[in-house]
């Protein structure tokens, strides 16, 4: 256990796969068939289901429970008490533990503080959900969505500033942190890197 850091409140079951570098804080739980990458951190009171991959240096902050058949691949930020499902209609009466629907967050992601993720969706590289959205549909990569349900209002760069772009059509527009150009078209983003002097 001592490639990774484990507060003496949290439980982490025999059998889960844990990164070196990976910090796990108060009262958080991991269960055995959990597969964790390097440099993640999971905040207070975070809970990992069975069928659950995470990342390399993915931040889960407080009170987000990580349900199985939820993918956070690489960087991805979940905000304080964000919500993950993966039953799209439960009821307690009635099991639907063979329904379960895939979540996958693509690389960068960032899931803002108490927003819903319903499940079955895929949310895009670098793309940034709002506090308190809920998303119950697939997101652009690059996408800045809010509300309820989730809309696209923009795009953000992956410094994580809004870009100065339509939301459809083309256009391009250049990072002010990074000089990193972005080209829109089709109704897709992508990044180029920045030019060289």
């Amino acid at each position: 256990m001592d490639h990774y850091q484990q507060h003496p409140s949290a439980i982490v079951d025999d059998g889960a796969r844990i990164g070196p570098g990976t910090r796990i804080w108060h009262f958080a739980h991991v269960c055995a068939g959990a597969c964790i990458g390097r440099r993640v951190s999971l905040g207070q009171n975070v809970f990992v289901g069975n069928k659950v991959v995470i990342g390399d240096d993915c931040k889960i902050q407080n009170n987000v429970s990580v349900y199985d058949n939820v993918t956070l691949e690489e960087g991805v930020f979940c905000g304080p008490s964000m919500v993950f499902t993966n039953v799209y209609n439960p009821r307690s009466l009635i099991p639907r533990k063979d329904e379960y629907r895939d979540t996958v967050v693509k690389r960068g992601a960032t899931l803002g503080a108490n927003c819903t993720i319903v499940c079955g969706v895929t949310i895009g590289e670098f793309a940034f959900v709002g506090a308190g959205a809920v998303v119950n549909h697939d997101v652009p990569a690059y996408a800045l969505v809010v509300g309820v349900p989730a809309r696209q209002v923009g795009w953000m760069s992956e410094y994580g500033e809004q870009l100065d772009l339509p939301l459809a059509g083309d256009g391009v527009a250049t990072c002010a942190h990074t000089g990193a150009r972005y080209v829109l078209g089709g109704g897709r983003l992508e990044k180029r890197e920045a030019k060289r002097a």
